[in-house]
């Protein structure tokens, strides 16, 4: 078993407001989501950067050495790779850089693009984040989402 741990982000910016998301998982298969709620100004760049950056910092928290990380942003992952220069955007500039001093923080770390569709639960993190109307934190733990195939009425409040 590697001892390699795995992380999907993703961030988003739509009329209800802005959000990230991120889920670290285990070599185990363990879920460990974290998304943030920004009440700030920012562009959808910004916040991609923001759930980076949440996601790898629950990573160090955790004491994570070794990683893989996947997101659909284009943007962070190139530049992170080093296929694309460092970004221009004096908004995006500090972020990149904080992320290169947080990379530093592990024994091994790289990055991969995936599409979007690949992306699903740290999109919906950060759309569910987007949309709360809170002013506060809001812990909900633990996090199950399961699939039903037939009406819970026709289950007999059994699964």
């Amino acid at each position: 078993m590697s001892d390699k741990w795995t992380m999907y982000f993703n961030g988003v910016v739509n009329l209800a407001g802005s959000g990230t998301g991120a889920v670290l998982i285990s070599q185990t298969g363990q879920h460990h989501p974290v998304a943030a709620k920004l009440v700030f100004p920012c562009t959808n760049n910004v916040s991609e950067y923001e759930a980076c950056i949440l996601g790898l910092q629950l990573t160090v928290d955790m004491k994570v050495r070794k990683l893989q990380v996947y997101s659909d942003s284009a943007l962070i992952i190139l530049h992170t790779e080093g296929q694309w220069r460092t970004p221009h955007d004096p908004k995006l500039i500090p972020y990149h850089e904080f992320l290169e001093e947080l990379i530093k923080e592990f024994k091994e770390i790289s990055f991969e693009y995936l599409p979007q569709a690949q992306n699903q639960f740290a999109d919906a993190l950060a759309t569910l984040s987007s949309m709360l109307q809170v002013m506060e934190g809001l812990d909900i733990e633990p996090l199950k989402i399961k699939i039903l195939t037939r009406p819970l009425l026709l289950l007999g409040n059994r699964e």
